[in-house]
Formats: C-alpha cells, sequence, structure tokens
C-alpha cells in the first residue's frame, strides 16, 4: 500500500529525503501526516523520523542548502524550511523514563523501538519517500477500521503522558468511528488512571479540550468522558447530554468549540482550561443569556452576531425545543439595531446615577419589546 499526494511529491520534501539517504540514513514520513493521507483527510504538518541523530540531519540539511532550526534538539526534532516547506524531522526514539508529563528518551536506530513509544496505533504507521506504507506495529487494520487503540498496553502508554487520556477522546472523536464505540481497553485505562490528569497544567488541557470540541461530531467522545468520570474531573458540574441535540441543531453551521463549551454548563471554565480574556468574557456572556427571555434580534443587539448565535442554539439544545423562526434574520436585525434612546435626550434634567438608572430602564424596556419600541414610547 502506498500514500499519494502533492504534499508527497513537492520538491523541497524529495529532496530532503535524498540528501539524507545520500548521507547513508534512513527517513521516513511518519504520525500525522501518514494516518491522514490514508484517511484522506487533510494534511497540515510532514514530520519525518530518521536513524540520523539531530546534528547529522542539520549538517546534511545545511549542506543541501537548506534552513534548519533546533526545535527540540534535547528530544531528537530538528525543523527543517526545504524550499518553502516545514519538515519536522526527529531521531528514532525510546523512553527511559517518564513521570507522566515529560520523558527522557535516548535515540535509537530501530524504528520498532521508535513506534513502540507513540500513543495510538494508527500513529505508528510510516512510509518511504515514494510513499510505500511501513507498519511495524500492525496498526493498519485499526486505521482503515477508524479504531482508535493505545500502542502495547493501554494503562502503560497513559502513565507516560497523561494527557494521552484526553488525545484518545480527541482522536476518537476525530478520527474513531462512533458507530462501533471506543475502545473497551482504552476507556477503562483511561478511568483508571484518571488521577494522573491533576497533575497536567491547564494549558495542555484547555489546548486539548479546544481541538476535541471542534471536532465534526464530539457528542459520542464526551459522552464517554463523562461515563468514565473524566468529564466532571475536567469541567465539575458539567452535563453532556445536550451537546449532540446541539450538533444536530448546527446543521451546516460551522462548529465551535466555545458553543460547545457552553452548552456543558457547569462551573466557570474560564481557569481549569486557561480561557483568554476574550473567551472568558464570551463564554459568560453566552452562558448568561441562555438562562435570559431575550429573544433573537434583542440578543444580537446585546452581546453580538456570534455570541446570539451560539445562544439561540444552545437554549434550544438545554430546552429541547425547535429554533425560533427566522431566528438568524432577527439576529441579523438586532446587531444593526440602534436604541433610539441616548443619554443626551435625558439631559439636562438627569446626571450622575440617576441617569444612569434611567438608561438601564429604558434599556431594559427596549429589549423586552424585541426593538420594537420607539423613542417617544421609551421617553413617555
Amino acid at each position: 500500500m502506498k500514500v499519494q499526494g502533492d504534499w508527497i511529491d513537492r520538491p523541497g520534501t524529495q529532496a530532503l529525503f535524498a540528501a539524507l539517504k545520500a548521507g547513508g540514513h534512513t527517513a521516513l514520513f511518519v504520525g500525522g501526516c501518514v494516518r491522514n493521507a490514508l484517511m484522506g483527510a487533510a494534511i497540515t504538518d510532514i514530520d519525518i523520523a530518521t536513524d540520523a541523530l539531530p546534528e547529522m540531519v542539520s549538517n546534511i540539511a545545511e549542506n543541501a542548502g537548506f534552513r534548519t532550526i533546533p526545535t527540540g534538539i534535547a528530544h531528537g526534532t530538528v525543523t527543517v524550511l526545504a524550499r518553502g516547506v516545514s519538515h519536522e524531522v526527529t531521531t528514532f526514539r525510546r523512553d527511559v523514563k517518564t513521570d507522566g508529563r515529560r520523558a527522557v528518551v535516548a535515540f535509537s536506530q530501530d524504528v520498532r523501538e521508535d513506534a513502540a513509544r507513540r500513543d495510538f496505533t494508527m500513529n505508528a504507521l510510516y512510509a518511504r519517500a515514494d510513499g510505500t506504507i511501513l507498519d511495524p506495529l500492525g496498526g493498519l487494520p485499526d486505521l482503515l477500521a477508524r479504531h482508535v487503540r493505545f500502542v502495547g498496553e493501554a494503562e502503560a502508554r497513559i502513565r507516560e503522558d497523561y494527557l494521552r487520556i484526553l488525545r484518545f477522546f480527541r482522536f476518537y472523536a476525530v478520527y474513531g468511528n462512533a458507530d462501533d464505540g471506543i475502545d473497551a481497553d482504552g476507556l477503562a485505562a483511561c478511568a483508571a488512571n484518571a488521577d494522573g490528569i491533576d497533575g497536567l497544567s491547564r494549558e495542555r488541557i484547555g489546548a486539548e479540550m479546544r481541538k476535541l470540541l471542534a471536532a465534526p461530531d464530539p457528542a459520542p467522545a464526551v459522552s464517554a468522558m463523562e461515563q468514565s468520570g473524566i468529564l466532571a474531573r475536567i469541567l465539575p458540574g458539567s452535563d453532556a447530554k445536550a451537546l449532540s441535540v446541539l450538533v444536530h441543531l448546527e446543521d451546516r453551521l460551522t462548529p465551535r468549540w466555545q458553543r460547545r463549551l457552553a452548552v456543558l454548563g457547569g462551573v466557570d471554565p474560564s481557569d481549569a482550561l486557561r480561557l483568554s480574556r476574550s473567551e472568558t468574557v464570551s463564554n459568560n456572556a453566552v452562558r448568561d443569556a441562555i438562562g435570559s427571555s431575550l429573544a433573537p434580534a434583542a440578543l444580537g443587539w446585546k452581546v453580538g452576531q456570534v455570541d446570539a448565535t451560539d445562544v439561540v442554539l444552545c437554549r434550544a439544545a438545554l430546552l429541547g425545543s425547535d429554533l425560533p423562526q427566522n431566528w438568524q434574520a432577527e439576529i441579523a436585525r438586532g446587531v444593526a439595531s440602534e436604541i433610539p434612546v441616548t443619554a443626551s435626550d435625558l439631559m439636562p434634567a438627569l446626571h450622575g446615577p440617576a441617569l444612569g438608572k434611567k438608561l438601564h430602564e429604558i434599556e431594559a424596556r427596549w429589549l423586552a419589546s424585541d426593538l420594537h419600541l420607539h423613542k417617544s414610547d421609551l421617553l413617555a
């Protein structure tokens, strides 16, 4: 079996492979580019595994006229920019010691050792420069079946890096076959090692959750997280039951992880997932507005088109109701509207706190009217 595509035939990529081969070294495509090519998915990164040590990779690449960046020399990775294309070139490795967050590695000359330290069997696939597949661990059947399975013993892989618990659910959401269900051994291992999540940084957890919730349909994976107790550990008080309804209601709309996060509810996720200031403001606005009685137009004026869209969808998902008629057009009407009364209309009769109180009252009445009250009505 071979992988094919423009990404593999790029002159810079083939020139880099040729340079490593001329230096007496093995070079193989590995990981995401091989996996995605076999699945027909987009390829964004090109990773290369080699038996050449990092210093040798740098020397060979620079002698070939390419630029190198010592991205992670200690872990064997050199970024090579070859004719406008970036390649992450990493020496074959094996783990010497791990603490659940980071690993001490030793370089290897054996591709099987390199494959054995990877997380999932579908990520332990390699390809030669011509696209011919190498499958050291027999992961190809898993990939073709879209079965996300840990390499070797699931608990051992998880204890090497507890972030793999979240990666397991994320990969199931993105690449797994929901009809066949999640891998039972992997799920049991995740549940048994859930305490390890507490040692992970919030930034790493947040990055994984963003990717998981951005999947086309994360509902089966999040449901499995809930059943295994992982979701409650990350987002206490959250509830996954409305997520599948939300995904259905989104229809052709672009998926937004922020929207999916809001419908889960629970405690404020800003610290747990290290949300940015703007993400926190948006999340709080959506969560607060879900429980309000504001109609779509009023929401459009109050929180803007993006957040108003999320509110309407989340509200319908949580209530199990239909979407309001013409809700998108109504949101647009609200976004384009301007409140007909301003502070100057109330001055100088009112000023200071009294002015602010009156403006707040007028705004509430205008919003409650679905933006239909005119200036004369609001000033009466």
